[in-house]
């Protein structure tokens, strides 16, 4: 009675799919029948008539005990290790011949599960996901995965016909993750799981650990192995013993699926497009490339923002070992690679992280803390271990398994401020009563540990707006331990600036001047970014007031300041073709137009302040130092004239711009010394398409006192133009 008990309820609640621990049923058993000690190997399948174990000497039929599809067989004598097989035969006269997922211990172990329910995994997608593996000398691939209120978890895919009868998963104790390993599958399998919740609602879900995923539409999960082999020992070596602070920094933004279209309209992939873009990025001098966001992601409109596999790079580039083929050849020519990195919030798409177990894990229950009033998605629960651990772990993923320099972190902001784009009564205090989300600054902090620690040389750089105090400050000191910080601030000043008309520019010069009242309280990257030239705010020349040339002179006028001045430089891709329409990314920027008079010159400056850039320490050493800028002059608002004096340990040179279309001849400025200074770089060029105005090349400072210094110099100053000196 009580085995005939036993069996009614934890037999019916497996084959009802309600059951969470199935290798207590399935699987080998010792057991003893009638005084003989043997094994009993019990299977489940409700489609199959018959079942036989094969044994590496002989075959077993195998008895069905349960009409609902559970099959045994008992082994006399036999014992441990037992090598078996099944074999399922179906009415319609076909056979499935598998190796027995229950026949094996968990592939996680306990240390995997302490550390993930702490939140301190840092290498968590070791244990996670999908791995080839071989188990006692049987080839397959394990998946675990975290759904710690469902009732049951089964793994379906390709290859048990997306069943979830078939494969239900074990729970590891109470740390809420499911685990199996399943013989003979295969690199390319595609595969889900399928969740019964709490409520016994069936839900079908993508792995949050996917490292491969279907080219959307399809959502299917795809089971990978890399088998590549890195050549960048010497750039990573190098790296290690770099300080990025004080070393230059121009990064080329790019959305590698519209950087460069094929002639049918398809994107180029990681492999196709990196020797171009390779030879572009470096013919006009940038240090790194930034990858706007290449996650996988299902809605292409959201440019990559809404992500739904963390670990996968997209599809619609190639496979995972494309990119690690980038990044290598970004490596081996010089180049570092950024990405854009998107723990600030997640889409919707029921097939992805939303309410994964039938609960809201990932996010919270509570729309007021839970959803992003601007964009329609959810906000991770940084307060969960679990969740800290997914995201964290993720960062280091990327700079582990693709040697991925640095991570821009996107929507920082969104992230730190409980009340970000919420009315009052739309959201909820901290429990100090305060707006700052407690929890994601820690986990902020968090992860630029990790990243400090793991990854030496490696950089982090928040996209963050607002007055949120030691966003570069160690996290020891209280601060929230990034490398860099978006100087957002300082782009839309700029902008504001040079869009207005030239002749009021005299009574706005404190927007370009503001931003160095609080330069040295982060550490700045400038961006000009993909964010101003989309969305109905104009293309970056467009925005520029006055005719064809005086657009040209005033854009190379802001490169040159932004060349110039303190801070770390990135640029959007497109801004060295200057072209007149928005980016869109479902097409190709406009590379016919590189070939005009007017961005022949663009070209040409570019490479040449690329040039400039890299070699002179004064432009990067100091960046985030007082003593690494001092202004020459900035009274005279009359004529729109800056000037000032970038220096380094070594070096220093002098930066003169003209910010009106008016040339102003034999104009004196101040001398650091009395010497003789060169020119290294003049943006109004006759080579960039300038005018030409000042024939000089060379300048004498001479014992006449100016702008507060005993000697001074005279240049004849050309029009909208950024001049740049050095001392023989």
């Amino acid at each position: 009675m009580k085995a005939h008990a036993h069996r009614d309820g934890t037999w019916g609640r497996l084959c009802r799919g309600d059951y969470a621990s199935p290798h207590e049923i399935l699987g080998a058993h010792a057991e003893r029948r009638d005084g003989t000690r043997g094994i009993v190997v019990r299977a489940l399948h409700p489609d199959a008539v018959a079942a036989t174990c094969l044994l590496a000497d002989r075959s077993e039929p195998m008895e069905r005990v349960d009409a609902r599809g559970i099959f045994e067989v008992f082994l006399p004598r036999a014992s441990f290790p037992l090598a078996y097989r099944l074999r399922f035969d179906f009415a319609d006269g076909q056979s499935w011949d598998r190796g027995d997922p229950y026949a094996f211990l968990p592939t996680l172990g306990e240390a995997d599960l302490y550390y993930f329910g702490e939140g301190t995994h840092r290498r968590l997608w070791h244990a996670l996901g999908a791995h080839l593996r071989t188990v006692d000398g049987v080839e397959g691939a394990s998946f675990a995965v975290w759904a710690p209120n469902a009732r049951r978890v089964s793994v379906i895919g390709d290859f048990c016909g997306w069943d979830g009868r078939l494969l239900p998963m074990r729970a590891l104790g109470a740390s809420g993750v499911f685990e199996l390993f399943v013989p003979g599958v295969c690199a390319g399998a595609r595969y889900k799981y399928e969740i019964k919740t709490a409520g016994g609602e069936l839900r079908i879900k993508a792995d949050p650990f996917a490292f491969a995923c279907e080219h959307p539409p399809a959502n299917a999960s795809i089971v990978t192995d890399s088998t590549y082999r890195w050549n960048d020992g010497e750039w990573m070596s190098a790296r290690r013993a770099r300080d990025p602070v004080r070393a230059p920094l121009s990064i080329y933004e790019v959305h590698l699926g519209s950087w460069r279209r094929k002639p049918d309209g398809s994107p180029f992939g990681f492999r196709e497009v990196v020797q171009p873009l390779l030879d572009h990025v470096t013919r006009h001098g940038f240090t790194h490339v930034q990858l706007m966001a290449i996650a996988e992601h299902p809605f292409e409109g959201s440019w990559g923002y809404q992500v739904t596999g963390y670990y996968a790079p997209t599809a619609r580039l190639g496979a995972p070992d494309d990119l690690r083929y980038f990044v290598d050849e970004c490596h081996r020519r010089g180049v570092g690679v950024l990405l854009d990195w998107v723990p600030a919030h997640f889409p919707k798409d029921d097939f992805a992280l939303r309410l994964f177990d039938g609960t809201a894990l990932y996010e919270h229950a509570d729309p007021r803390k839970g959803e992003h009033p601007d964009w329609g998605t959810l906000i991770f629960n940084y307060g969960r271990n679990e969740v800290r651990n997914f995201l964290l772990a993720n960062a280091l993923y990327w700079l582990e398994e693709f040697h991925i320099d640095g991570l821009r972190i996107d929507a920082v902001a969104s992230m730190l401020y409980l009340d970000y784009s919420r009315k009052h009564g739309e959201w909820i205090p901290n429990r100090y009563g305060g707006r700052e989300n407690i929890e994601a600054a820690e986990f902020l902090r968090d992860v630029n540990r990790a990243v400090r620690d793991e990854f030496p040389g490696a950089i982090t750089a928040a996209e963050e707006s607002t007055a949120w105090q030691g966003v570069t400050a160690p996290p020891e000191h209280g601060g929230l331990g990034f490398t860099f910080k978006w100087n957002m601030g300082w782009m839309h000043d700029t902008l504001r600036y040079f869009a207005r008309d030239r002749v009021h520019r005299r009574y706005h010069q404190d927007e370009l001047t503001f931003a160095m009242l609080y330069e040295y309280h982060e550490r700045f990257i400038m961006p000009l970014s993909h964010d101003e030239v989309v969305h109905g705010k104009r293309a970056l020349l467009e925005k520029l007031p006055g005719d064809l040339w005086q657009k040209f002179a005033d854009l190379r006028l802001i490169l040159a300041y932004q060349w110039t001045r303190p801070g770390k430089k990135l640029l959007f891709m497109g801004t060295e073709i200057a072209p007149y329409r928005e980016w869109n990314i479902y097409e190709s920027l406009d590379w016919s137009l590189a070939d005009t008079p007017e961005r022949r010159g663009l070209g040409r400056y570019f490479e040449d302040m690329g040039t400039l850039y890299r070699a002179r320490p004064s432009l990067w050493e100091l960046d985030h130092e007082p003593g690494g800028m001092e202004w020459l002059d900035i009274e005279d608002r009359d004529q729109s004239i800056l000037s000032y004096v970038r220096r380094s340990h070594s070096d220093y040179l002098v930066v003169l711009l003209n910010l009106t279309p008016v040339p102003r001849p034999g104009y004196r400025f101040g001398a650091v010394e009395q010497r003789t200074y060169a020119t290294v770089l003049n943006s109004d060029d006759v080579a960039y398409g300038g005018s030409g105005f000042c024939a000089a090349t060379r300048f004498e400072a001479t014992a006449v006192p100016w702008h507060h210094r005993p000697q001074s110099f005279t240049i004849d100053l050309p029009p909208l133009a950024a001049v740049v000196l050095a001392p023989e």
